[in-house]
This record gives C-alpha cells, sequence and structure tokens, in this order.
C-alpha cells in the first residue's frame, strides 16, 4: 500500500491558510446557490418530444469536515480543489416547483444517477417522476469549459420501450449553478395509452455534433387517486368535456377535451387555447403549470385534448372552483404537417379569435388526500 508520508519523519505542516481559504469560497458559493435556487426554471415548450445521483447541497459544517480531515494525510492543493467543486442539489427540490418539490422530499420519484461524458461534457440523469400528467425528467450538466445557453438545443428526444411517442408535448428548462454547470428538467406529457412502467429511451444532441443516448427504467407513482368529473358545457360554438380530475403529492391533473367546427387550414380556432383557473373554498388560486396538448381535424370539427397541470393543494381543501377560459396569443404561428410529413407554415390570424365566457364549476376533494 502506498504510502502518504514518511511514518519515520514530521507530520506534513498544516495547511492552515490554505484551508480557510477553501472554506470561505465553499461557504460563499453555498450561498450564491441557496439564492439561485429560488428562482424557478424558465421552461421551453416543444412537441413531440421529451429526464439523477441525487445530489445534495453539503453544508458549511460538513465541508469543513470534509477539508479539514483530509488536508491532515494530502496534498495541501486538495484543499483549494475542493474549494473549486460547484455545489449543486437535487434538481426537483431546487426547481422552484412545488410539486417536484414535494415528491422527490416524499420519495416519489427515482433516483437514477446514470453518467456519460464526451468531449469533456458530463450529463447525469438524476431523477425521474411519472404521475399522471407528466414523466418529468432532472439532469445535471457538466463541462470542462463554459458552456452557452441550451448547449443540447430543446432538451432530450423521449424513446418508450424503443419507439417514439405518437403524438406528445412537454418542454425542456434549465439553471446556470456555474459558467460550466447547470440543471435541466425535461417533460413530457402523459397520454392515456402509455404503460404503467416501461423503459425510457432518451436522446441529447448537443451543438458540436454530441450524442448522449441513456436508457432508464419509470414507473408511474401508484398514491393517486382519480375523481371522475364529466362536466360538459357548450360556450361559443365551442363543446367542452372535461372528463377526470386527479390529485397526488405531485400535483393536480386535469383531463379535457374540446370540439370546434372550423377548417383544415386554420387550427387557430378557439378551442385550441384552453386553459382553467382553479381555487379553494377560500379563493386561493393553486398555481397553474399549464400543459402541451394534441389535436387533429376529422369531418369539419377540430378536436383538441389536453392534461392541465397545477400545485398540489394543502390539506385544508375541501372544495375547487373551476374556471375554463381561454388564453389568447398576441401574435405567433405555426406548423401543419400532412400525411407524407410535408410542412405548410400557418399564419397568425388574431381577427379570427374572441374571447369566451365558459361557466365555472366545481369539485369536492376527495377526504382521501388529506
Amino acid at each position: 500500500m502506498k504510502k502518504l508520508f514518511n511514518e519515520n519523519g514530521p507530520l506534513p505542516e498544516f495547511p492552515r491558510d490554505e484551508v480557510r481559504a477553501a472554506i470561505s469560497k465553499g461557504i460563499q458559493q453555498a450561498e450564491e446557490q441557496t439564492k439561485m435556487s429560488q428562482v424557478p426554471i424558465q421552461m421551453k415548450r416543444k412537441s413531440k418530444r421529451k429526464r439523477k445521483p441525487l445530489l445534495y447541497v453539503a453544508s458549511a459544517a460538513a465541508a469543513f469536515c470534509i477539508m479539514v480531515g483530509s488536508a491532515a494525510y494530502v496534498s495541501p492543493t486538495f484543499a483549494s480543489t475542493l474549494s473549486q467543486l460547484p455545489i449543486v442539489g437535487s434538481v426537483f427540490s431546487n426547481s422552484g416547483f412545488l410539486g417536484l418539490k414535494q415528491a422527490s422530499e416524499q420519495g416519489l420519484t427515482s433516483t437514477i444517477g446514470e453518467k456519460q461524458t464526451i468531449n469533456g461534457i458530463s450529463v447525469t440523469i438524476d431523477e425521474v417522476l411519472y404521475d399522471a400528467s407528466n414523466i418529468t425528467v432532472g439532469l445535471t450538466i457538466y463541462s470542462e469549459k463554459e458552456l452557452s445557453d441550451y448547449y443540447f438545443g430543446a432538451g432530450p428526444d423521449f424513446m418508450i420501450n424503443g419507439t417514439n411517442p405518437e403524438v406528445s408535448s412537454g418542454g425542456y428548462g434549465e439553471k446556470v449553478i456555474s459558467p460550466t454547470v447547470r440543471t435541466g428538467i425535461a417533460t413530457l406529457e402523459v397520454k392515456e395509452d402509455m404503460p404503467d412502467s416501461f423503459e425510457m429511451g432518451l436522446t441529447l444532441e448537443g451543438k458540436e455534433g454530441e450524442k448522449l443516448e441513456f436508457l432508464v427504467p419509470v414507473k408511474k407513482i401508484t398514491n393517486t387517486i382519480y375523481v371522475p368529473v364529466n362536466h360538459q358545457q357548450q360556450a361559443e360554438g365551442i363543446q367542452l368535456d372535461v372528463s377526470k380530475i386527479s390529485f397526488s403529492p405531485s400535483g393536480i391533473a386535469l383531463d379535457f377535451k374540446a370540439t370546434e367546427k372550423g377548417t383544415i387550414d386554420n387550427a387557430q380556432v378557439g378551442a385550441s387555447f384552453i386553459e382553467f383557473r382553479i381555487t379553494d373554498q377560500n379563493g386561493k388560486e393553486i398555481t397553474s403549470h399549464s400543459g402541451g396538448g394534441e389535436g387533429h381535424f376529422d369531418k369539419g370539427v377540430w378536436n383538441f385534448s389536453s392534461t392541465k397541470s397545477f400545485d398540489p393543494i394543502s390539506e385544508d381543501v375541501q372544495k375547487l372552483m373551476i374556471t375554463p377560459y381561454l388564453m389568447l396569443p398576441s401574435g405567433g404561428g405555426g406548423v401543419q404537417f400532412d400525411k407524407n410529413g410535408a410542412e405548410t407554415k400557418i399564419p397568425f390570424d388574431p381577427s379570427s379569435l374572441k374571447e369566451v365566457k365558459f361557466q365555472p364549476f366545481t369539485v369536492e376533494v376527495p377526504k382521501q388526500t388529506k
């Protein structure tokens, strides 16, 4: 066994200055990153796509013990090396999303820890949550050199048991921890035909041609309560059908479908912009995280479906007031694909859209959620 110092000679001098400097720098980093962790990740939405070792922020006291204990037996440069290591907390816990934080802290997420490195860039798939509305993946990116924003574009592409989801939407957001470290959260909207457990493929492609492929097991959480709603209403030519709502520690998921007459060359009808506002019996609004959706045209009618996500509710909530509304855009446009994959751009026409007033309805919160 290799000896770290001469047993018969004097002990190496304790690197007091280096240790103090390392501790000071480590505390400063922790304070800065704690502040950063309060800023929610900004999500980029994308369609037909869509992510831990679980890491924790080391306290100043823990860092002190590690550095002092190590410095007595290894090179004095070790302390300064430690001070350069970034401190990264749990991706979900520090995301700013209450549902992800609560699910992670209650042990509902799957800790993965699969890591791959290419061209000096390491990506670790940290943790995965599969609930009633989304499959959410937390990842950490380390690089030897400074990374540009969204180096891996709109995040990973998803596969389910080796095949692409037919139609789905999701999003991707990043948080910069340091010039060479960032965390990311990717989502894939859950569809009714998805299995409760499967092998999920993830592919990331970097700006310099890097390609990282992962295969991780995912399993849907079981402590979800589904409440049939079966609420229907018509307003200004829009038929709205809210089928069910679910409650879990990771949040609320609301499933609905909407139809409206239109033409094949214009998918920008009112039914495509439906959102929901939810408040409890005291008027407190439950934070919405929206959600993607899908639509198709059939016999003169546009058909849309989606699952909208909201924060989890507290134990004192007894009743929810749900108000549908249209979140009309001020600009934009779209892209339409025919059966051969040919692309047609859809210009934005604000004159075809108007406000629609829907009737609110209530849902009783089941006692099992409390």
